[in-house]
């Protein structure tokens, strides 16, 4: 037989072998390794790694010698780093007010219940009208422009919002009513340095959040806030990329996100006041190293290139990821999915135990789900939705910010809500480091798998919660 014909006839079966089997996954990614990093990541000496602080940018290091280290190539535009400017905002909280006029009374609220959590600008207002929501879906200029938007608390306490959207609406103010026992903003903001600015206060003031209703009308709202100090910063992610072998699909990629900082040291007086964020997100951040370095390892590449990047900023408003989608190192509109990875390493969940399972944010909003469960097969891990928490957390973490710009995206955790849940005692020896490795070797295998297909992971167009996805991902050309 011709030799030339004989090497046709092998290829499709040697392509096949070089799909890297669940042996060659696990003895690759272990868990001493994730300790290793976890250990590193949410060490006292990296003081919590606020946003901006020296420990973030040593963490921002650190992240890339292990991209080195893996092989991955520099994807930043200085390096390993892709570089943000950001300006950091510090309010001055001396001197502000704020009260409400309603049904014929005044609630004048105290200055410890209310702080500022943006603003680069001085406030000044007198008897302004009122807005009242609980989202910003629906709401146009005309209705909130120059008026004092007031959002009630989110479910979970916990509220993200767009940016963009929340400028474009140009209310004079944004009052965000916070649950009870909410933390307080900290003592700075960041925000992109060409960002525009809606001033913005939290207030946890019972008498207010009583009055301020739905049905609530005709209450006005006075309010007095200093010009706050504001310095330039640079942020950074972290970004390095495995090259696929396929001459058609290597310039299509898949992202592998994790968000590297925390938040901080907060509070005065006795006790721990360092956040050091082992479970949220240094797991995370870990698992995309590992992954990473796993991958790398091996004399295979799958056809379309992977981006593995860790974020800056997501305590504070998804702006590592927020920032990539207006800056995208490679076009969104060849971008074909995201895996985000947060909360991966304890698996005693506020619900119970979680061993053996990873849920996913938005379980049905794509078919990367079905995807991955398969490769859990091989590790006992079983890929599940959790129907209380997997839709509502869908916002909470940074694969809000590439589902906005149309890319198929969830986030993947082991539980959504444990003991020490952004408290000071998310350490390091309290994850479950054996648990840990078998799921991040399930989304390794899903992953090569996903990059290695000609198939693309779609939206969900049965799902009308897609719906705004599916939209931006149409604008995108896909």
């Amino acid at each position: 037989m011709n030799r030339n014909i004989l090497l046709l006839l092998l290829l499709p079966a040697a392509a096949m072998a070089q799909a890297p089997s669940s042996a060659q996954i696990a003895e690759r990614l272990t868990a001493n390794n994730l300790k290793a990093d976890v250990s590193f990541l949410a060490s006292d000496a990296l003081q919590g790694r606020g946003t901006p602080s020296p420990g973030l940018d040593i963490a921002a290091e650190f992240i890339a010698s292990q991209f080195r280290a893996a092989g991955l190539d520099p994807a930043g535009d200085d390096g390993y780093f892709q570089n943000a400017p950001f300006v950091q905002v510090t309010p001055d909280q001396e001197g502000r007010s704020l009260t409400l006029d309603i049904d014929g009374k005044t609630i004048a609220v105290d200055p410890a219940k209310f702080a500022v959590s943006d603003t680069v600008a001085a406030v000044d207002l007198k008897q302004a009208a009122v807005v009242i929501a609980t989202t910003l879906d629906g709401l146009t200029p005309e209705q909130v422009g120059g008026k004092v938007l007031v959002m009630l608390p989110a479910a979970g306490g916990r509220r993200r919002v767009n940016p963009t959207i929340l400028a474009r609406l140009s209310p004079a103010l944004v009052i965000n009513l916070a649950a009870a026992g909410g933390l307080p903003p900290g003592p700075s903001r960041v925000r992109p340095a060409d960002a525009p600015s809606v001033p913005t206060l939290m207030v946890w003031d019972p008498a207010m959040a009583e009055a301020l209703t739905p049905g609530a009308v005709d209450a006005k709202i006075s309010a007095h806030v200093a010009a706050p100090k504001v310095e330039s910063v640079k942020l950074r992610n972290v970004v390095g990329v495995l090259r696929g072998s396929d001459p058609a699909l290597r310039d299509t990629y898949i992202l592998v996100t994790g968000h590297y900082d925390h938040l901080g040291v907060r509070g005065t007086g006795s006790g721990d006041h360092i956040f050091n964020g082992a479970n949220d997100d240094a797991s995370g951040t870990s698992c995309v190293i590992e992954i990473a370095r796993t991958l790398g390892s091996l004399s295979a590449r799958p056809k379309r290139s992977i981006l593995f990047m860790a974020l800056f900023g997501e305590e504070l408003g998804l702006l590592g990821s927020r920032y990539y989608a207006a800056h995208p190192i490679f076009p969104l509109a060849k971008t074909i999915a995201d895996l985000n990875l947060e909360q991966m390493g304890r698996t005693d969940d506020n619900t119970g135990p979680r061993v053996g399972v990873v849920n996913a944010t938005g379980f049905d909003f794509t078919d990367i789900t079905t995807l991955l469960a398969k490769a859990g097969d091989d590790f006992g891990i079983k890929l599940v939705k959790d129907e209380q928490n997997s839709d509502s957390f869908f916002a909470r973490s940074d694969n809000q910010a590439l589902a906005d710009a149309g890319i198929p995206s969830h986030t993947f955790s082991v539980g959504y809500v444990f003991p020490d849940y952004h408290g000071a005692g998310d350490e390091w020896p309290k994850i479950d480091y054996e648990n840990m490795a078998k799921v991040d070797r399930t989304i390794a295998l899903g992953l090569w798998r996903i990059a290695d297909s000609a198939e693309v992971p779609h939206w969900n167009a049965a799902n009308p919660k897609t719906e705004p996805y599916r939209k931006a991902a149409e604008a995108l050309g896909k």
